[in-house]
């Protein structure tokens, strides 16, 4: 049984790397087959035979002598050198387009005379006389006899080189010692077919050009075959024909790393989906070829995703190509193996969520639905493990708790059990949960709010939960608190960090008294009917008194202050209410008498404001006066060119004017739903 190997330039390039090839020669000769080495000229030296430089020519025969003093010595260093010698003197006398030849006859040379010297029995056969270029029936025959009829366990031989049809000396083109070593390996039935050379096969794609490039350990004849045809250069395409009629598998190894990755090609491969990518420039374009491809959309879709517009995309013979401009190719080549061969490192996010409202299922919901592309797009995978109402958890790290049953204290028992790194999202309405934030920081949980009450606490409590959270590492996110999915907290807070100086907020911020305002008209439906419905529907506060008297509202003015970078409290903000102080007290039902009693009065003031052009909105405003800030609250009548006069139904806008910017920022949209609610703290869980 034979085996075949084949070494490349940079396997034979100096006497260290020929000593490597030795080694490997040897261990294979150790297991009893008889070894055919094909070698390569050593690197460089193609190259410089061509350019017919006599100065680099020099250097050449410089470096062979430097490879036969390391690798000889005495009496065996002379012979050897004696036979380099000779070699290059017939060079020299070659003709010119000859010349070329003869530094894989150098190589092998030094390569068959150093196994002579370790004891084995060699044969250096010439490749000029056994290789005729295209006509492998008759190389193929004389390649057998002259193997077969020897007895030597080493054979040696040169790649590349070869005879014409006519007789005159040839070459089988650049890449051609691949091609060399799989018509031995056909010769003589080979067992192996190894192809040495300096990388671990045949990767996912040029390594220097992507650098998560992998290598393919399998691969069937047909897409190594493509993968050379397109550009690969770690394997001469002729080479795969001879060893896929004769059935021989082919391997690619490194000759610096023998025990690493490999690639195996064989017919028993049978790939059913995309192997790796290849490119070629054509022209004043770079064809790029996704072996195996089948989803000409797919390749689109990630080429888009990074930004580049392919000049044509078309499947031809079980691939998928594509033309891109040079300039572009590197960025195509990485964005097409991220998306058909890299996977993205998953990180778990551990999810406790606290509520048991609307927005607590709507963010279920949208957990469910979004975990996959989440997953896909950014390489987090969200996972709820635990959930609580205000009496009741269940925590399960497995990523499945049940509807809350167990007793206890919830916070306590997530920071006993969640790994660093968790969230803990806090979806109630509770007054006091954020007096607990400081002990998830400290258990290294980062802490994600939709609750306005926990931060619209005295200003030294507010400051106090940031540092905790600064000490800690951990982060504290609550965006919805104002605006629900609006990015209304992180646009002026940014303003604040770079400290550019908030003049004047004005702030359209309640959903429920927005909706009632838009849809009160004198002579309709009373005032107090639609506080009613509002409060039915759920739009209200539980206690609908807290929207009229401007609790909600203040609530969100103080959060929008601290983030501007004003210490703002509570009794710092004049609040006028929407209906008179006097009705807001007693029961809810007194309240509502109340309130239908002041419809006149309500009914008048909208009528003035629209006979006047204006709308009524409330409004929360904090602007600079006498070196510090005035915050009110209350109904303002706005003109038409004012930002919150075209607001319908639950929209919010939030209109800021700062020292670096001559024209306001307005920030516009709906501001009330539980989805849109849930969609941003899901942002705010993802930064």
């Amino acid at each position: 049984m034979y085996s075949v190997l084949k070494f490349g330039g940079s396997s034979v390039a100096s006497a260290t790397n020929m000593s490597r090839v030795l080694d490997l020669v040897e261990k294979e000769a150790a297991g009893g087959r008889q070894v055919i080495l094909i070698s390569s000229a050593i690197s460089g030296c193609t190259d410089a035979l061509l350019s017919g430089d006599q100065a680099l020519l020099s250097d050449v025969e410089q470096r062979h002598r430097d490879i036969v003093r390391r690798l000889f010595t005495g009496v065996e260093r002379k012979w050897v050198q004696d036979k380099v010698d000779a070699i290059f003197r017939e060079l020299r006398q070659a003709p010119a387009d000859e010349q070329v030849t003869y530094g894989e006859i150098l190589s092998t040379t030094i390569l068959e005379a150093k196994l002579k010297t370790e004891g084995y029995s060699t044969l250096w056969l010439d490749s000029r006389e056994l290789v005729v270029k295209d006509n492998e029936a008759l190389t193929l025959g004389k390649i057998a006899t002259a193997v077969c009829s020897a007895d030597a366990s080493v054979f040696v031989a040169p790649g590349f080189i070869c005879r014409d049809s006519e007789g005159a000396i040839s070459t089988l083109g650049r890449g051609g010692s691949d091609y060399s070593a799989a018509l031995y390996a056909a010769a003589v039935n080979a067992a192996s077919l190894q192809i040495w050379t300096d990388v671990p096969g045949i990767m996912t794609a040029n390594p220097k050009q992507v650098s998560k490039a992998r290598t393919i350990p399998e691969m069937s004849y047909d897409s190594a075959l493509k993968m050379a045809r397109h550009g690969a250069k770690v394997l001469y395409a002729p080479t795969v024909a001879p060893a896929m009629e004769a059935g021989i598998a082919i391997e690619i190894r490194n000759t610096f790393a023998p025990e690493g990755g490999k690639t195996v090609i064989s017919a028993r491969t049978k790939e059913s989906g995309p192997v790796g990518l290849a490119s070629l420039p054509k022209g004043s374009v770079v064809e790029i070829c996704l072996v195996g491809g089948k989803n000409a959309d797919a390749v689109a879709k990630a080429l888009s995703g990074a930004g580049i517009g392919p000049l044509r995309v078309w499947e031809e013979d079980g691939n998928i190509l594509l033309t891109v401009r040079p300039a572009v190719e590197v960025a195509a080549l990485n964005a097409l193996h991220r998306a058909f061969f890299q996977e993205l490192p998953v990180q778990d996010v551990n999810l406790f969520i606290a509520g048991d409202g609307q927005v607590a299922h709507a963010l279920y919901d949208v957990i469910d639905a979004a975990r996959a592309g989440i997953a896909e797009r950014t390489g987090k995978r969200l996972r709820i493990v635990g959930k609580a109402n205000s009496r009741l958890y269940s925590i399960d790290l497995g990523g499945n708790p049940s509807s809350p049953d167990t007793t206890g204290d919830y916070i306590d028992a997530v920071c006993a059990s969640a790994p660093k790194g968790s969230v803990f999202v806090d979806c109630t309405d509770s007054e006091t949960l954020w007096q607990s934030y400081p002990k998830l920081f400290a258990a290294g949980i980062d802490v994600v709010s939709s609750n306005r009450r926990s931060f619209a606490i005295p200003y030294c409590d507010w400051a106090g939960l940031h540092a905790s959270a600064r000490e800690n590492g951990a982060a504290l996110r609550y965006e919805t608190t104002v605006g629900s999915a609006l990015p209304i907290l992180d646009s002026i807070a940014r303003g604040a960090n770079s400290c550019d100086e908030i003049l004047s907020l004005e702030a359209v911020v309640s959903c429920t008294l927005n909706q009632i305002l838009s849809d009160y008209h004198p002579g309709g439906e009373t005032f107090a009917t639609l506080v009613r419905r509002a409060q039915e529907a759920g739009l209200t506060e539980a206690d609908p008194r807290l929207d009229l008297g401007g609790k909600d509202v203040l609530r969100k003015l103080l959060i929008l202050a601290r983030e501007a970078g004003v210490r703002l409290e509570e009794e710092d903000v004049e609040i006028q209410p929407i209906v008179p102080k006097e009705i807001l007290g007693g029961s809810l039902e007194d309240f509502y008498r109340g309130l239908e009693a002041c419809e006149g009065l309500l009914a008048r003031e909208e009528r003035e404001s629209a006979v006047q052009g204006f709308r009524r909105r409330f409004v929360a405003s904090l602007e600079k006066a006498d070196g510090g800030y005035r915050a009110c609250i209350g109904l303002r009548n706005v003109p038409p060119v004012h930002p919150a006069y075209h607001l319908k139904g639950t929209e919010n806008a939030i209109i800021v004017r700062s020292a670096f910017h001559p024209y306001p920022l307005v920030i516009q949209g709906p501001g009330e739903g539980a989805r849109d609610a849930a969609s941003s703290i899901l942002n705010d869980i993802l930064r």
